[in-house]
């Protein structure tokens, strides 16, 4: 083939990931939902769609065809970004196209040269490339330690850190499923003049009151800005930045990815909007939830295996070809559990990622750790 040597490059690194059972490779839906994030099964609730259908006959586009500081700015956008802001207690919201965008958009703006950013070690990698992209100092703090990031906050200041410090964290960690020490990190926060940034991606909806998230009791502080996504226990698509309004109307000014964008399409805001009325007026879809986790974490611990005590359950397998196998096997007895490797997760971790959601009931729950306990003696 014409010009193959210059493709021969990115074959190799593909070839040095296949002998490391690190190649990926895109497969159907299939089996039942162990993987998606559709955590209270809205992304095919009747009540979006007729919402959505609705809209369209009202003359909404399906897109909105250019940036919101051009014709892009819909009625749609600003209901949305009202409805959230009231929602979530925060004086302003801004809607973005999806949640890792809003991580890189807001840590490549807010955070100034001469600030500090203090990232999770395990906080996603959206805030990674974000921080590193941006102009502030970038730093890593241990797993879920408040001392890790005060310590490294003091550090910075006796090297002779002047700026604002921000603190990154996720307030449910997608691959592990624990929780951050909120509590902690805000004390941390106000003791060392700092903003705290939560990227509550995997527990809006579902945690705090009314599905507010784990933040909610945070929301509204000068110096907290939050990260809610749309495309997971919302089940529409798209991410809201919730913060004090003066910081939403900075990013509106000098955040790249906010002004050269295409807004995102009016009928997602049409839907997300719609999944926080859900979300508030049909509490007996966390309930639900809340019993699969119950069932799961009892299932898991009869099997030896920690429970995180979320929707997200992750079983560590360590070696990757080993925890592709146990994938590959549960979903050929029909259960969807995707296996998930380096460099999502740390060196020696691979695992699979149970994901828990109103797809599936009860009854589904025992039989996949039937056979996951089958496959495990049977798979050394």
């Amino acid at each position: 083939m014409k010009g193959h040597a210059s493709l021969e490059r990115y074959e190799a690194s593909l070839r040095g990931l296949a002998r490391k059972s690190r190649l990926r490779t895109l497969s159907a839906r299939a089996g039942l939902d162990f993987a998606s994030n559709d955590y209270l099964g809205l992304a095919c609730s009747q009540r979006i769609a007729e919402a959505v259908t609705a809209a369209l006959a009202a003359g909404t586009p399906v897109g909105a065809t250019g940036s919101r500081l051009l014709r892009g700015n819909m009625p749609e956008h600003e209901a949305l970004e009202a409805k959230a802001a009231a929602f979530f207690g925060a004086e302003r919201a801004l809607f973005f196209g999806g949640g890792y965008v809003a991580n890189f958009a807001v840590l490549t703006t807010l955070p100034q040269k001469g600030d500090l950013i203090v990232l999770d070690e395990l906080v996603h990698a959206s805030a990674h490339e974000g921080a590193r992209a941006g102009r502030a100092e970038v730093t890593e703090a241990a797993h879920n330690d408040a001392d890790a990031v005060n310590d490294a906050i003091r550090n910075w200041r006796a090297r002779g850190g002047a700026g604002r410090p921000w603190i990154v964290v996720e307030s449910l960690y997608s691959m592990d499923g624990d929780r951050a020490s909120l509590d902690e990190l805000i004390e941390v926060a106000d003791r060392h003049d700092s903003f705290l940034f939560v990227d509550e991606a995997h527990a809006t909806g579902i945690y705090g009151p009314d599905g507010r998230g784990l933040a909610h009791d945070l929301e509204g502080r000068d110096n907290v800005v939050v990260l809610h996504t749309c495309g997971k226990a919302l089940g529409a698509s798209g991410a809201l930045i919730t913060a004090p309004a003066l910081l939403c109307d900075y990013l509106v000014n000098r955040c790249r990815p906010f002004i050269y964008a295409t807004a995102p399409s009016p009928l997602m805001a049409v839907a997300a909007a719609t999944a926080l009325d859900i979300v508030a007026d049909e509490p007996e879809r966390r309930d639900r939830l809340a019993r699969l986790v119950a069932l799961a974490a009892k299932r898991a611990e009869g099997l030896g295996l920690p429970a995180s005590g979320s929707q997200i359950l992750p079983v560590v397998v360590g070696d990757n070809a080993r925890a592709m196998a146990l994938a590959e096997a549960l979903q050929s007895r029909g259960f969807d559990v995707r296996g998930i490797r380096p460099p999502t997760v740390p060196e020696g971790t691979a695992r699979l990622r149970i994901s828990l959601t109103l797809n599936i009931g009860e009854d589904d729950v025992s039989a996949l750790f039937d056979a996951l306990a089958d496959e495990w003696e049977h798979r050394p």
